[in-house]
């Protein structure tokens, strides 16, 4: 079960640090140079931490091992970490993502629930989450199942991802699964399906699509103060102002 983490953690060169950081409520920020992560779940601190030294200055790969973490806070904290160095500018535009020159940047063809509105008509569609305006852009058009920990009206349990999930055509996997370790899971269960990671704390890691990813909807810090400040609860906002929801396709089924 391991296996997906493990590959993350080994892409990380050896030479990166940790320089800044910031957890609030289950919303992790962590800085390794220009490339800052996101990493979030539940938040929940159910376990004592895996490391209990002061993290800023350690490496960046052995931070990202709280990944592993039962404690989630904690996870997310590895999570951001993974983040910082495949979420970076740099790294991004290495894996061939495209990155806006502007300094903001709301590209609505890299909203899923937006650009995939044609492609599901029809067909049947899990989701992991319960995201905005899901029933007013997916469920006109398809067969929808929501599933979340936090069921709304019409809403399905977590645990009815494992009867209904094998028989959808297409499934949207909340990226704050990584850190909640359902990941691997929901990834075997969809092994038949069109599968996107979705979210602010989507890791931009081609890898992924060894493990059955077809479609990486994420995003890209490009303002590192802001994103400090809103993380650190400093200042009021949506991670969202910080930078710019980016897409990277892996794999068609």
């Amino acid at each position: 079960m391991w296996e997906l983490y493990d590959a993350l953690i080994d892409g990380i060169p050896r030479e990166l640090s940790v320089e800044e950081m910031a957890n609030n409520g289950g919303v992790s920020y962590v800085r390794s140079g220009e490339g800052v992560g996101i990493g979030m779940a539940f938040n929940v601190d159910t376990r004592p931490p895996m490391i209990t030294e002061d993290l800023l200055g350690q490496p960046l790969y052995k931070v990202a091992e709280c990944i592993k973490s039962w404690n989630l806070n904690e996870a997310t904290v590895g999570h951001a970490a993974i983040n910082a160095y495949y979420n970076s500018i740099q790294t991004a535009a290495e894996n061939g993502i495209s990155v806006s020159k502007n300094r903001y940047a709301e590209d609505r063809l890299n909203d899923p629930f937006i650009s995939y509105q044609n492609m599901i008509r029809g067909k049947a569609v899990g989701v992991i989450g319960h995201f905005h305006y899901l029933e007013k852009l997916f469920a006109p058009v398809c067969k929808l199942f929501i599933f979340g920990r936090e069921v709304y009206p019409g809403d399905y349990p977590e645990s009815a991802a494992e009867y209904l999930l094998p028989g959808c055509d297409y499934v949207f996997i909340a990226s704050s699964s990584m850190s909640e370790k359902t990941m691997p899971r929901y990834l075997e269960l969809a092994k038949n399906a069109y599968v996107v990671i979705v979210g602010p704390s989507t890791t931009m890691a081609p890898v992924l699509s060894e493990f059955g990813v077809n479609d990486l909807s994420g995003f890209i810090v490009k303002d590192n103060v802001l994103a400090h400040k809103i993380v650190s609860a400093s200042r009021r906002g949506k991670i969202y102002t910080s930078g710019q929801k980016v897409s990277l396709k892996t794999v068609n089924k």
